[in-house]
């Protein structure tokens, strides 16, 4: 496996010496953001899809680095009953799919999106509960109406482009565990699998080894963010793990992002890398940085010294001894 980071957070530093600090750290990939909500300061498609110069150019920036781009990201809601957030983020989400397959990076990462509950609806409606039977009704339209179809042709888009789509589980979104993710495979195409990311496992209850499990078996871990969470029990029995709290009320708040090794301890974050190897992922392990305690250049550099010590890069050797 390799050690990559999620560049958003270097938004401030330009292309090259965003390139420059990432190399300086050891790290050998990049995830670059191209629009929605991560932001595009790294990657302007039009620019980038006009040009096979300017392609060309950009590539060897990260090559001759020594780097490689696991994966472009353009985190947005395609189905959002906001029709012109949905259009652009659908637009982005196109462009880049066409540039990955462009470029051969072989990922796109993105969210499933949320519809609203019903055609005239204004605001996004994530329904976590099964009853009042309303919210089940609402839920079984959203999947049928709206998040199959979508992904049943854009999936099926970015198959078509060579492209995997990792979805991010991630809450609020209608793809956010393990199952809902499998579910949506199965009804589209083997192009969407997961951008996993523990952080949104584990304050959800999930246990992250088990989710590597479960999608590693069906092929269906595309890319692994690595972000912590750490989980504040006296605040959950206040609050519950569905906190409606913002992010910057850290004392109040049942569960906070932290930098990796922060939330979680490293025997954790290592039975992962463990999972991830004998489950048949090889590919990057790409640092998010949301910690609202760290600065970014700290919660960085803690992310980097606690995954080089538990991230298996090199090949298994043969069992020598048996």
């Amino acid at each position: 496996m390799k050690l990559g980071v999620f560049t958003v957070l270097f938004s401030d530093k330009s292309f090259t010496d965003m390139l420059d600090y990432v190399k300086a750290a050891g790290l050998t990939a990049v995830e670059v953001g191209t629009g929605g909500y991560p932001g595009d300061a790294h990657c302007k498609l039009d620019e980038l899809l006009e040009s096979q110069e300017k392609r060309d150019a950009y590539l060897n920036e990260v090559t001759s680095r020594g780097l490689q781009i696991s994966a472009f990201s353009c985190h947005g809601n395609p189905i959002s009953p906001d029709p012109e957030f949905a259009q652009e983020s659908h637009d982005v989400f196109v462009k880049t799919v066409k540039l990955a397959s462009l470029m051969n990076v072989p990922v796109v990462n993105c969210f499933s999106g949320t519809p609203g509950d019903h055609e005239g609806a204004k605001y996004p409606n994530w329904p976590v509960v099964a009853w009042p039977n309303e919210y089940a009704d609402v839920l079984k339209w959203q999947w049928e109406e709206k998040l199959i179809p979508y992904w049943k042709e854009w999936g099926q888009f970015a198959k078509d482009h060579n492209v995997k789509i990792g979805l991010e589980l991630h809450g609020g979104f209608l793809v956010h565990t393990p199952y809902t993710l499998l579910k949506l495979r199965e009804a589209t195409c083997d192009a969407i699998g997961a951008n996993l990311d523990p952080s949104h496992l584990w304050w959800q209850g999930i246990d992250p080894v088990a989710a590597i499990k479960i999608l590693a078996k069906e092929n269906a871990i595309h890319h692994f963010h690595a972000k912590d969470t750490y989980i504040d029990q006296d605040n959950v029995n206040m609050y519950g793990l569905t906190d409606m709290q913002p992010y910057g009320d850290v004392r109040t708040r049942s569960w906070t992002f932290r930098s990796v090794g922060c939330g979680h301890g490293l025997q954790e974050w290592s039975d992962m890398m463990s999972a991830l190897r004998t489950y048949g992922y090889d590919y990057v392990v790409s640092i998010e940085h949301e910690d609202p305690i760290m600065s970014i250049e700290e919660g960085f550099k803690r992310a980097v010294k606690n995954l080089q010590s538990v991230l298996i890069e090199e090949t298994p050797a043969d069992m020598w001894w048996v």
